[in-house]
């Protein structure tokens, strides 16, 4: 692919972008970087928070990748990136694309759908703990008008707690809705209208342009729902606490149990995981829906 120098024009403004740019780059400088630089540094060492840290290696890696706990939450966190890059983005995707179409009673489906994104995720937990309860909880007493003799104890039995965890976030895609619903709005009309010129059908207007124009909406919902797998932690730490046993064990919950048993080394070492896991997902998220590279 050809290189096309900018033109002098862009130079120009090239200042004033640096200038936009500064007070971010400061707060980076400030707030970001140097605490990465001590979870990175630090994770090498042996470390309860008030002693000085002592170095030993790899050994907090080590120890890791021999935790069966820490294993577990690998094998989760790539079962909820699927079901999340998949199921979780594609419903977001599938609402964006209804509302985009502008049925009747759009505006009140668009304002319900944002509800569960106004409550807090600790709260969305707990009132889910409810929803799940055997004893009390409407998904038990529903399925007892069939089956009186069901009883599932669902965040608290295996296999059934991954997917009430799972539940719990699965069909709330309300961002992914929101950045695909942006794109689709910012096609130009003309587009369409060309389309129909050309006697386009409207599965072939949403396959061969809406779909290709909204490549990077896609993407950046990926990254975004992905992301937050990987840092998901109040859904768990409030209904299962990684039970039973590790079935539901993430990095966050390693993590934070590392730092109440004053391992702040071996807690910093997850840190990087997770800090290298996210930015893997974005380079390769980056690569295959080609976000460096314009859609028009």
């Amino acid at each position: 692919m050809k290189k096309v120098s900018a033109s002098s024009l862009e130079r120009k403004n090239y200042k004033w972008i640096y200038l936009f740019l500064t007070p971010s780059i400061l707060v980076f400088l400030l707030f970001y970087l140097s605490p990465i630089i001590t979870v990175i540094t630090t994770s090498f060492t042996k470390w309860d928070g008030f002693n000085k840290p002592e170095f030993i290696g790899l050994q907090n890696y080590i120890t890791m990748f021999h935790n069966e706990a820490f294993l577990l939450s690998l094998k989760n966190l790539l079962l909820w990136s699927l079901i999340a890059a998949t199921l979780h983005v594609g419903f977001g995707i599938l609402v964006a694309f209804v509302l985009f179409r502008k049925p009747f009673g759009w505006k009140f489906t668009r304002a319900v759908f944002m509800v569960p994104n106004v409550i807090s995720a600790a709260a969305w937990a707990l009132i889910y703990k409810f929803i799940f309860n055997n004893d009390m909880g409407v998904l038990n007493n529903i399925i007892r008008k069939v089956n009186p003799d069901f009883n599932v104890q669902w965040f608290y039995q295996s296999p059934y707690a991954f997917c009430a965890v799972t539940l719990t976030w699965l069909f709330y895609a309300v961002i992914v809705t929101l950045i695909v619903l942006n794109d689709l709005m910012a096609i130009p009309e003309e587009l369409h209208e060309a389309a129909k010129v050309d006697g386009a059908t409207g599965w072939k207007v949403i396959t061969k342009i809406q779909l290709p124009l909204c490549r990077n909406a896609f993407g950046t919902a990926i990254i975004c729902s992905v992301t937050a797998r990987v840092a998901m932690y109040e859904q768990i730490a409030l209904t299962t606490a990684g039970g039973p046993g590790d079935d539901t064990m993430n990095l966050p919950l390693i993590l934070v149990k590392s730092i109440s048993d004053m391992k702040y080394g071996y807690a910093n070492a997850n840190g990087v995981i997770m800090f290298i896991l996210g930015l893997l997902i974005l380079a390769i998220i980056n690569k295959v829906f080609r976000m460096n590279e314009n859609v028009y």
